[in-house]
């Protein structure tokens, strides 16, 4: 936590999960996780860490809170769902609209559907997080 540089923080992404994590993440990847993803997280290192690692999204079937706010405020979009969470494996293709909700495993043919945020939450991830987007808000 001694510095905020998504490069440096992107080096260590989920590495006490899988130390070869970011070896293998591709840009536009997506995660797909269990329940409480982003627990223990209380600052935005780690969403910075996500998206800078080149993480496109994530999917869960539930976030901490604070992740979850993280998450937004950084501009990492995220999708709960359980079903997709819990059928999509590793390596599936999978396309995301965020404006529906709607999640599609390419790989499989099955579609699920998550609750899309609100369009005053979805401006801010589409700006790249809360900062960005309140100064795009001020140059209109």
């Amino acid at each position: 936590l001694n510095t905020s540089d998504p490069a440096e923080l992107a080096k260590h992404c989920l590495e006490d999960l899988d130390a070869t994590f970011v070896e293998k993440v591709n840009p536009g990847d997506i995660i797909v996780a269990e329940e409480n993803f982003g627990c223990g997280s209380s600052r935005e290192h780690a969403p910075i860490a996500i998206k800078a690692a080149g993480v496109d999204a994530v999917i869960a079937k539930s976030f901490a809170r604070i992740f979850y706010r993280n998450a937004i405020n950084i501009g990492l979009p995220i999708l709960e769902c359980k079903q997709a969470a819990e059928e999509i494996t590793a390596g599936d293709e999978v396309r995301v609209d965020f404006d529906t909700g709607e999640i599609s495993d390419i790989t499989t043919g099955k579609t699920y559907k998550a609750q899309p945020f609100p369009s005053f939450i979805q401006n801010i991830i589409r700006c790249g997080g809360l900062l960005k987007s309140l100064k795009e808000e001020g140059n209109e």
